[in-house]
């Protein structure tokens, strides 16, 4: 999507702090992070948000999945992490674009 902000990020047309990219994702530092390890993972693919998923994505969110723990394990996360993602408004949703958050390296927040 053309005024997608993620997308523009995926494909290098607005700057980040890429920390890891494939061909199925990218994962860049969050410019608010609310932990010392505040991550966001996306596919490169526009998909809006776990609504919009199809049977067809089943094998793009396998691999992101995967990726996510190693992408922590290089960020130091040893002894864990936290995988968040929000869907749309009522869910906390603020772009609107599928995104995993990776928040660790501090004291665990309850839930």
């Amino acid at each position: 999507m053309s005024d997608c902000l993620f997308c523009k990020i995926s494909t290098g047309d607005i700057p980040a702090d890429i920390v890891y990219q494939d061909d199925d994702c990218v994962a860049f530092r969050d410019i608010s992070p609310k932990a010392p390890v505040h991550l966001l993972v996306i596919p490169r693919q526009h998909i809006v948000n776990l609504y919009d998923l199809k049977a067809d994505d089943s094998a793009l969110m396998a691999r992101i999945l995967l990726t996510i723990p190693k992408i922590a394990r290089q960020h130091g996360l040893d002894d864990g992490f936290r995988a968040v993602t929000n869907t749309d408004k009522g869910g906390g949703q603020e772009v609107f674009h599928l995104h995993f958050h990776i928040l660790g390296g501090g004291t665990p927040h309850p839930l």
